[in-house]
């Protein structure tokens, strides 16, 4: 088999009147519609707005630090929970890692059983531990009957 031949191709320049040749009268644009002394206006607006910005986000923070602050920790605490079901999620693709949580879910299900809920007076220290417990998460000194 032959390869074909191939020839390269010679293009001629070409000239239209009024464009390629060096005596075409060019359009000039017009001057801007806003003068230079209106830029300068607003870069000075622009410029005292970023020099106060510091104050202006100052005083806000500080009148309205608590709620900034708890609206920190939700959006912390969402995240938080976010990447740690990631993490379960991928720790239980893992072979044997899933009945091995199952299995320890299930022997500390069995202790608490077995330590709290079997006899009268472990159930009475149950029940004062978690209203210990609440009244110290509500706030209030005395626990409630």
């Amino acid at each position: 088999m032959q390869e074909p031949d191939f020839k390269e191709a010679q293009y001629q320049e070409t000239t239209i009147p009024g464009i390629n040749t060096p005596s075409a009268n060019l359009t000039k644009l017009q001057p801007p519609n806003q003068s230079q002394e209106q830029w300068l206006k607003y870069g000075q607006q622009i410029s005292s707005f970023l020099g106060t910005l510091p104050n202006y986000v100052g005083k806000f923070f500080n009148q309205y630090q608590q709620p900034i602050v708890s609206i920190g920790l939700v959006v912390t605490a969402v995240v938080s929970v976010k990447v740690l079901l990631a993490i379960l999620e991928a720790l239980n693709d893992v072979p044997l890692v899933a009945p091995t949580f199952e299995l320890i879910g299930i022997g500390y299900s069995v202790w608490f059983i077995y330590r709290y809920l079997l006899k009268a007076s472990s159930r009475q220290e149950l029940s004062g531990e978690i209203t210990t417990l609440k009244s110290q998460v509500m706030g209030k000194n005395s626990p409630e009957s």
